[in-house]
């Protein structure tokens, strides 16, 4: 019984000022966070509008979300982005993972080239003037696909795919070759099912840059059937130009209810890809 004791005495550890200190500054940082989210959320769902913190909605309404799907004028901005996110994610990994796949065929002629000619891109890009003559010669203008094409091809993406990608044994390359496996059947059948942390970290990563882009919208698309839910959601807080409704709902209300949409399908989403995430993060940080 003596022994134990000693044996529990010893594994309990001593919390040290500096613990102390660390989880106080972080549940400090948490609320700074937590709190501007919860007003948000809570503002969203009250048809009161105010704009002092409140706990709970004085009265609670679901008229903010009614309206956002149930009026053409917010409801087709928020089905383009999803549109567009879901295209835009697919075609950025449909190019970044079969340039990262070509940057390491080693034997290819000409790989250095097309690899200095990418790296010469992220260095280096034509302008705004020049990209938005490519995009009216390519029928890009005034429609919401621009917002696919433009996001297709992301450089830094493709080297960090083909980071990852050199991080596969080689033996398994071998192996598939003496079986007589062409190139794309060991694309298909080896590297992508090994790089399930790379395509969902990098894939999170077009989604989000496609999803929040609001510049170019601006810049190329003047039809308000075409624009984003990111451009619409600026305009309605900014200008105050919000749809006309059959619900009596509050303005802020409204506001707070389209920052929620906005952010909610990131949400939704992130904890389902977490644990690829944080594994894609550190893709080419070490090398063996």
């Amino acid at each position: 019984m003596a022994e134990t004791k000693a044996v529990y005495h010893k594994k309990k550890k001593k919390v040290s000022l500096f613990s102390i200190v660390n989880y106080i500054i972080f549940i400090i940082i948490g609320l700074i966070i937590l709190v501007p989210m919860w007003k948000v959320v809570v503002d969203s769902f009250n048809a009161v509008g105010v704009y002092q913190f409140k706990l709970w909605p004085s009265e609670f309404t679901l008229d903010g979300y009614k309206v956002i799907l149930g009026e053409k004028g917010l409801l087709r901005p928020l089905v383009n982005s999803f549109v567009t996110t879901i295209f835009g994610t697919l075609l950025g990994l449909v190019l970044c993972t079969l340039g990262g796949y070509v940057l390491i065929q080693f034997d290819m002629p000409g790989r250095n080239l097309l690899a200095y000619f990418l790296l010469f891109t992220m260095i280096f890009s034509g302008g705004m003037i020049p990209e938005y003559l490519v995009m009216r010669r390519l029928g890009l203008l005034n429609s919401m696909w621009i917002l696919v094409i433009k996001h297709g091809i992301n450089v830094s993406n493709i080297v960090l795919m083909r980071n990852f990608f050199e991080g596969i044994p080689a033996s398994l390359f071998e192996a598939a070759k003496i079986d007589g496996c062409s190139p794309m059947g060991i694309f298909t059948r080896i590297v992508l099912p090994l790089s399930k942390a790379a395509l969902a970290s990098i894939g999170l990563m077009f989604a989000v840059s496609v999803w929040n882009d609001y510049s170019t919208v601006q810049i190329y698309i003047q039809s308000p059937d075409q624009v984003n839910f990111q451009y619409k959601l600026r305009v309605m807080i900014m200008d105050g130009d919000t749809p006309p409704t059959a619900y009596n709902v509050a303005q802020t209300t409204l506001y707070n209810a389209g920052i929620i949409a906005a952010i909610l399908p990131f949400m939704i989403l992130y904890p389902f890809l977490q644990k690829y995430f944080v594994k894609g993060v550190n893709i080419g940080a070490v090398k063996e």
